[in-house]
């Protein structure tokens, strides 16, 4: 297996064991289970080759309506969180001048991912960290339908996936992001 393929079935396993499996993301599971989750890794793990991968996603999701989210995995680059913040930054100014603003939606998902302001240690890092850096495009009118069938309290999604991650406490969500390695 090599190393994308490594890094697309980790990410895989996160989504399901992780994402889905501690409901962080209420609306994962639909569309984990439709298969409508694209997985993509960078021909290379230069900046520049990043950038212009999740700009062909755009486009590819464009042409692709059936594909609701895309992960552009990094598996071999941007270790380092504040590295990888500058060029999320960067991602989201190429969207912009792409004309994709609007359109579609930049989440981040990191190894390190830490609040700002938050502790290394807090387990509520851990609801946004991944097996790798990870750029994680979003359709924003898809956003906006899911959240009209939502049954709860939308902006409250982020506070309760905190609680839930402080409750478990780090060992274990350390265990179970290290269990999709």
């Amino acid at each position: 297996m090599t190393i994308n393929e490594q890094a697309v079935a980790q990410t895989r396993k996160w989504i399901s064991e992780v994402v889905i499996g501690c409901n962080f993301c209420p609306f994962a599971a639909r569309e984990f289970q439709r298969n409508s989750i694209r997985y993509t890794v960078p021909a290379s793990q230069e900046t520049e080759a990043i950038l212009h991968t999740i700009l062909e996603e755009c486009t590819y999701m464009d042409e692709n309506p059936g594909i609701e989210t895309t992960l552009v995995i990094v598996p071999e680059a941007l270790e380092d969180f504040r590295e990888y913040l500058d060029v999320l930054f960067l991602a989201e100014d190429a969207m912009t001048g792409a004309g994709y603003e609007g359109v579609y939606q930049l989440a981040s998902f990191h190894p390190d991912y830490r609040f700002e302001g938050a502790p290394t240690d807090d387990p509520a890092n851990y609801t946004n960290r991944s097996p790798f850096p990870v750029f994680h495009l979003l359709r924003e009118d898809s956003i906006e339908k899911a959240l009209e069938y939502y049954k709860g309290n939308a902006d409250e999604i982020p506070e309760k996936n905190i609680e839930f991650a402080r409750t478990k406490g780090l060992a274990y969500m350390k265990m179970l992001l290290e269990s999709c390695r």
